[in-house]
């Protein structure tokens, strides 16, 4: 069993105090992060059919190539959100429900957050 030190245990409540309260539907799904040391990822989850829409992330190939004129993690992330927001409306989805995953509103997750409302998500 892992050990959780005193921070991502913090978080992980934080989370799941957050998760009570906001789930997704197919008309509003939840758009969620995962922040790690190196990338960020982000989903839009449909909770009630328990199935991931569409997803985005760092780690993506086609985004690394958009994102080696970035200069830090944070316009990384701005690009996830945009690439997210973009999906979505392939997807034929405008509106979603943010979850920050436990994590603060700041820095990478602000920045993801700004980039989808700029590609046109309403949250």
């Amino acid at each position: 069993m892992p050990r959780w030190n005193t921070k991502d245990l913090r978080r992980r409540r934080r989370h799941l105090r957050i998760r009570n309260k906001v789930a997704g539907t197919k008309d509003r799904p939840r758009l969620t992060v995962y922040r790690s040391l190196n990338h960020i990822y982000v989903q839009l989850v449909d909770d009630i059919e328990r199935r991931t829409i569409t997803s985005a992330s760092t780690a993506l190939k086609e985004l690394q190539k958009s994102a080696a004129s970035a200069k830090g993690k944070i316009d990384k992330s701005r690009l996830v959100g945009e690439l997210i927001a973009e999906r979505a409306k392939a997807a034929g989805i405008q509106r979603v429900t943010f979850d920050r995953g436990g994590y603060l509103y700041h820095g990478r997750v602000q920045a993801l957050a700004e980039g989808a409302r700029k590609g046109g998500l309403e949250f």
